[in-house]
């Protein structure tokens, strides 16, 4: 076992990392010798996406691990010089989905040419939502338009500002409830980031302790269904107008736990193929180089 490594780790409050947070509550880091302290931002003060878009984990926030989408993992790394690709994964049979208007002409994802769908930018959704659409639309058919955190996406639906939005679960259920039409689904795909001071004995520890909380989550789900609820509870109070015709109590009860994953050590190569395919699309500039993005362990 490690001698006792402290490790600032950032904790996403969506419901792909609720392992994260059982191996924190549970001492699992802890007993793998990690000292973790799990840093969290206040719901209320975000207004865009909950990764700061302009700022640093490993430098502005001093964080030391940090999960993410893989394709932004890619961008942000490269880009911003924030930490190296450590771990990537599914991490839950939880998938993206895009719905629309119950009043909506829009019956097949061939119908979204041109249509702008809400996403959160330089979030997974833009990614997987442009990979997933390209099954059905020409690249340059796809408009994928900014539209904020989940609730946000939703109000802009609700409103008719978009005829399309991508979401996740609780939030996927939530918009069952409003009425919106359920038109494709995808996996959603993730990464974690690691600073300089990850080295391969502390990742083990990490990806141990992760497997446990996994375990637990898996066993017994009904036993943490409160805690992946509680980002849903944490919207309605920062967004009350959206809630307020939803029978709160049937969205719960329409809410099962899902199986997750545990990540993987990152395989460059697998992520050299998606640097490809966003250097395709003018997502990342051409210089961009795997070997620069993944860290060496």
């Amino acid at each position: 076992m490690l001698a006792q490594k402290s490790v600032r780790l950032f904790h996403l409050p969506f419901s792909f990392m609720l392992p994260q947070k059982v191996a924190a509550e549970a001492g699992y880091f802890r007993e793998e010798g990690l000292a973790v302290e799990l840093v969290e931002r206040d719901r209320r003060d975000v207004s865009v996406k909950y990764i700061p878009a302009e700022e640093t984990l490993t430098g502005a926030y001093d964080v030391d691990l940090y999960p993410i989408c893989k394709w932004e993992s890619i961008r942000r790394t490269w880009e911003m010089d924030d930490g190296r690709i450590v771990a990537n994964g599914t991490f839950a049979n939880l998938p993206y989905t895009v719905v629309t208007r119950p009043d909506s002409d829009i019956e097949s994802p061939a119908d979204l040419a041109n249509v702008p769908v809400g996403v959160n930018l330089r979030t997974g959704q833009e990614y997987t939502a442009r990979k997933a659409l390209e099954d059905h639309l020409e690249p340059d058919e796809i408009d994928l338009v900014g539209c904020g955190m989940p609730t946000d996406r939703l109000q802009a639906l609700y409103e008719g500002r978009v005829d399309a939005v991508t979401l996740i679960d609780p939030h996927t259920t939530l918009a069952d409830h409003l009425g919106f039409q359920r038109l494709l689904e995808y996996d959603n795909h993730m990464g974690i980031v690691g600073d300089e001071s990850i080295d391969r004995d502390v990742l083990e520890a990490f990806l141990r302790a992760y497997g446990r909380a996994v375990e637990d989550v898996n066993a017994r789900p009904e036993a943490y269904r409160e805690t992946y609820l509680e980002m849903l509870a944490a919207d309605a109070a920062v967004a009350p107008a959206l809630f307020d015709d939803v029978d709160m109590d049937a969205v719960r009860e329409d809410l099962t736990v899902p199986r997750y994953e545990v990540p993987d050590p990152v395989d460059p190569d697998e992520l050299d193929g998606h640097l490809e395919w966003m250097r395709a699309r003018g997502l990342i500039d051409d210089e961009a180089a795997i070997d620069d993005i993944v860290a060496s362990l």
